[in-house]
């Protein structure tokens, strides 16, 4: 399979995953979950920006795999099957501006928590 293809099944099955968020038959748990699978994957913004060398593309190329794996074990087969038949047919792209949120939302923590303990170990 070519790198063009692993990247195509990828989009695929992360457009299925929110398909599968929306279904009734997913479980609460695994809503959440593919909430912040499809966030992170169609979100504009990265954990860790594409432009760090190496670190920028892996983040993308590992944590989204991870979490499609974790909902196909979360939702029943046949339930994604027919979200991801439906994902191919698809031709527009979902975007997720909740999920560029929360990685914004990530981010400003990280950030606020990082200055705190800087502020911390520095002035006490």
């Amino acid at each position: 399979m070519s790198l063009r293809d692993r990247a195509h099944a990828l989009r695929v099955d992360a457009h299925a995953v929110w398909l599968s968020v929306r279904d009734p038959r997913t479980s609460w748990f695994a809503k959440l979950l593919g909430l912040l699978v499809t966030g992170y994957a169609l979100s504009p913004i990265d954990l860790i920006p594409d432009f760090v060398p190496v670190l920028g593309l892996l983040d993308d190329a590992i944590l989204i795999p991870i979490g499609i794996w974790l909902m196909l074990r979360l939702i029943p087969q046949e339930v994604f099957a027919e979200h991801r038949a439906a994902a191919e047919i698809a031709s527009h792209r979902p975007v997720s501006r909740w999920g560029a949120a929360a990685i914004i939302l990530l981010w400003t923590a990280i950030a606020a928590s990082l200055a705190w303990s800087v502020y911390h170990y520095r002035y006490w």
